[in-house]
């Protein structure tokens, strides 16, 4: 087997989804990958569903908003993801006070300074407290008290520093909006953080490997967005732990991505997962990451609805042989279970 197409099948296994391989739970999904990408929460929850059997959306909210297992916040290169509830600690440890200082230029833009950010903190904590859970827009009302622009994105880099510094984080879900809630309530501390400095990017290392391999460094910094210099021994330290076997030729499997996901932005380059010649079909331009279909781990097309009941159209990259028989059967499979989930 071409080595290009072994490793891809290899990264496909280990972000659960290739070779055959889905989790029974959000919580063996996230164990097993760490993080899903989730600035737009219903594709996160499709990253879940496409990486395991049986799953439902009611599972996820119940794990989001009830159980507490999976959590959302800023961790990976400063982006949205869900992550294990029990390594949302130690990730923000890790990542918050990065993401902090690169935010404090923007704030400064804004206007905002250090006496008005630590106030901004108080009314925050404070209403959450009073109130429970609230959105951003309620928490927005709050902030205007201290002449904060509601129009503008001062709100939004308020609450997001609150979540950087480890006083609140995405809590459930009402109405279908996000709220916040206090950190310290949602996940009471357990005790001492399990990693900490270099063990905790060590540790991020290892995690990588497992759920990305093969992989080298500079991929891992792309993923974290850590620098290079951070990055670098932690990464010499930790022995590659992805599968060793390669995988064994069969029925093709099938699977349809949702958009953003981390299967096509954890890696410094997108050739593997992506064709060249149909790059621009998968990234659009303006931020956007198109939902693809997937066969045994390679692109060969986008789709989009499958949300709120719409039905599922997929659309082939042009010039494509038409799909086998095989492909047909595995993408009306997809398209059924996405129809489930969401059911």
């Amino acid at each position: 087997m071409e080595r290009r197409t072994t490793e891809r099948l290899l990264r496909a296994r280990a972000q659960a989804i290739g070779d055959g391989v889905r989790e029974d739970s959000v919580v063996a999904v996230l164990g097993r990958v760490l993080a899903v990408q989730a600035q737009d929460l219903p594709a996160a929850e499709l990253g879940l569903r496409v990486r395991a059997r049986g799953l439902t959306q009611e599972a996820v909210r119940r794990a989001t908003d009830a159980e507490r297992s999976a959590v959302r916040g800023w961790f990976m290169r400063g982006t949205l993801q869900l992550v294990p509830a029990a390594d949302a600690r130690w990730l923000l440890a890790l990542f918050g006070p990065v993401h902090l200082a690169l935010a404090a230029r923007r704030l400064r833009e804004l206007g905002l300074d250090e006496a008005l950010c630590t106030r901004s903190e108080r009314v925050i904590t404070d209403a959450i407290a009073a109130e429970g859970p609230l959105t951003r827009a309620r928490l927005t009302e709050r902030l205007t008290t201290l002449g904060v622009d509601p129009k503008g994105q001062s709100a939004f880099h308020l609450i997001r520093r609150a979540a950087l510094a480890g006083l609140v984080c995405h809590g459930p879900q009402r109405d279908g909006e996000a709220t916040f809630v206090l950190l310290d309530d949602w996940l009471p501390a357990s005790g001492p953080l399990p990693y900490t400095g270099e063990a905790a990017v060590r540790e991020l290392a290892r995690r990588y490997r497992a759920a990305h391999g093969p992989a080298d460094a500079a991929d891992f910094v792309h993923w974290s967005g850590l620098k290079t210099t951070t990055v670098r021994n932690a990464w010499a330290a930790v022995r590659d732990t992805g599968p060793e076997d390669p995988p064994v030729p069969g029925e093709p499997d099938v699977r349809l991505l949702p958009a953003y996901d981390n299967y096509l932005v954890g890696y410094r380059s997108r050739d593997l997962s992506v064709p060249a010649e149909h790059e621009r079909r998968v990234w659009p331009g303006g931020g956007q990451i198109r939902a693809t279909v997937l066969v045994d781990g390679l692109a060969v097309g986008t789709w989009s609805g499958g949300r709120r009941g719409a039905p599922v159209k997929v659309e082939p990259f042009p010039g494509t042989e038409p799909w086998s028989p095989a492909v047909a059967a595995g993408i009306a499979r997809e398209s059924a279970d996405i129809a489930r989930f969401s059911s």
